[in-house]
């Protein structure tokens, strides 16, 4: 039997690219799908792809992202987005992204009166100033908070982003909690081969961070806490598990680094669970999904008290939750924790606390979601 609703998700980036929200949008995509919705998917083409439109799939044109090899985003489709949406008109969309795509696709839905829901992802007002433009942040915060409010919700992963940007402005903002894959990322993945690999004495600690090698991510604090920690403990190994512009300055400054390049899958949840405690010092996130992640694979975390570590990271129980931005006590509490002997302990409780999180349960929150989105414009024009 044909599916009842059908819905369009509108995003500049999906896998096999990695990033938290291309991960984040296959999960809603998968789980509309699974629980027997019509689901479309509009993204740009790929370099090695051509533009063009296939069952469910609207390939459109773009171009590279300046500073993110791999990454591509849209370039308007305001036309093309209405001749599909006129053959195949759906009940709802999710635009993920506010690039140029997302922009034409939130004019066209205005235009044909399609309900559309929003995702607040990124920070991006917070990225310029790390890219050496501070001086655009509040007007880059005005153009995201006009593009959320064109419509009918904004979707954001905590508590704490629905009231910080309703205070700003932002209307119809609504929580949508993440899932991990607790499946995936397991403890028992944990490989004495692998750490062997790395080099890891008996004693280690092994610390780990896994996200993007650039200035968003604060890592010179991360060295900061690396090398505290290897006064006290030689032995003591840090992984960089990722990508970015930083990269290859950090490699050549810092050859007791392990760098691994980016992973997925399988082989990221072993890393992940092969390594004794997750540092994650980024000030830029809305969510940091690597934090459920690292917790779900038996990780003892530190990491600032917002976005997901404010959701989901107990203080004292599961490692450590740093006020927000003070990174002596960062340093201090990385240290601390790294030298506990109950640090397994510590991974073993984080893991308990997310195990709950299941993709099924926010697909369907999702789908209720842009189910109660449809009804309400159905009843406008009624």
């Amino acid at each position: 039997m044909a599916p009842t609703t059908r819905y369009d998700l509108i995003t500049e980036t999906y896998p096999p690219e990695i990033n938290g929200v291309a991960l984040t949008v296959q999960s809603l995509h998968e789980g509309l799908l699974q629980l027997g919705h019509g689901v479309g998917l509009v993204r740009p083409a790929r370099a090695e792809e051509e533009p063009g439109e296939e069952d469910d799939l609207l390939r459109v044109g773009g171009a590279p992202v300046p500073r993110y090899p791999g990454l591509r985003f849209g370039l308007p489709a305001g036309g093309t987005l209405e001749a599909r949406w006129r053959r195949q008109r759906p009940d709802a969309i999710y635009i993920a992204t506010e690039g140029p795509l997302g922009w034409s696709a939130l004019r066209t839905a205005r235009r044909m009166g399609i309900p559309a829901a929003t995702g607040f992802h990124t920070r991006f007002d917070d990225y310029v100033g790390r890219y050496g433009a501070g001086f655009l942040s509040s007007w880059v915060f005005a153009w995201l908070r006009r593009f959320h409010n064109g419509g009918q919700a904004t979707l954001v992963p905590t508590n704490e982003l629905v009231e910080d940007l309703g205070r700003q402005g932002f209307r119809q903002v609504v929580r949508l909690g993440r899932a991990v894959d607790t499946a995936r990322f397991h403890p028992s993945r944990r490989s004495e081969a692998l750490r062997l690999q790395w080099g890891v004495e008996a004693g280690g600690p092994v610390l780990v961070h896994v996200g993007r090698i650039a200035p968003e991510k604060n890592l010179p604090l991360l060295l900061r806490a690396y090398d505290a920690l290897k006064a006290e403990r030689p032995g003591a190994r840090l992984l960089m598990v990722g990508d970015g512009p930083e990269r290859a300055a950090l490699a050549d400054s810092r050859p007791d680094l392990i760098f691994t390049g980016m992973l997925r899958g399988e082989v990221l949840a072993t890393h992940f669970a092969s390594a004794d405690l997750f540092v994650f010092p980024s000030l830029s996130e809305t969510f940091g999904n690597v934090t459920l992640e690292a917790m779900a694979s038996g990780l003892a975390t530190v990491a600032f008290d917002y976005g997901a570590a404010r959701e989901h990271l107990v203080d004292g129980q599961h490692g450590a939750c740093v006020p927000f931005g003070d990174e002596a006590r960062f340093v201090d509490r990385v240290l601390a924790t790294a030298l506990r002997p109950d640090l397994a302990a510590l991974g073993a409780a984080a893991r308990a606390a997310v195990e709950s999180l299941s993709p099924e349960v926010v697909a369907r929150d999702f789908a209720t979601l842009l189910a109660g989105l449809a009804e309400a414009a159905t009843r406008r024009v009624a």
